[in-house]
């Protein structure tokens, strides 16, 4: 059995959304301390729906596939749709990673939900703080 599916080399090798968003309405980025990978999601919003969606990653294979599917999941979303999308839709999606892989999913949510925080709190909306990571609670997918 390949280590790999098929999907996650297709997101690896042809990542979608890739780059950044002037102006962007919430910006999000998380770290792995251990592993060295790094996210940055960037949001447009209008009208409370996701309308675009760009990424930027330094990681592995299995990050950028994460990075580019969570982005094409939550393209064309509301905003609480987009902040319900977990690790494993994620890793679902994507036909599955190993498991030494899996806080690459992990990172591509908490990068989301950081953006979409970031949004909040750039435009004075209340939100409720624990659907969000606190910044460096879990030792593996510290906020940079």
């Amino acid at each position: 059995m390949a280590l790999y599916t098929e999907t996650v080399m297709d997101h690896f090798m042809h990542p979608r959304n890739v780059g950044s968003i002037e102006n962007a309405d919430g910006v999000g980025e998380v770290g792995n301390a251990k592993c060295g990978d790094i996210m940055k999601i960037y949001l447009k919003i209008d009208d409370n729906r996701v309308t675009d969606v760009k990424f930027e990653t330094f990681g592995c294979g299995s990050a950028i596939a994460s990075s580019s599917m969570a982005t094409e999941m939550i393209k064309g979303k509301t905003v609480e749709e987009a902040l319900a999308l977990t690790n494993k839709e994620v890793v679902d999606a994507l036909g599955g990673l190993p498991v030494h892989k899996l806080h690459c999913s992990v990172l591509a949510e908490e990068a989301v939900k950081s953006a979409i925080q970031d949004y909040y709190e750039k435009n004075g909306i209340a939100y409720d703080k624990s659907k969000f990571p606190c910044e460096g609670c879990c030792e593996s997918c510290r906020m940079v």
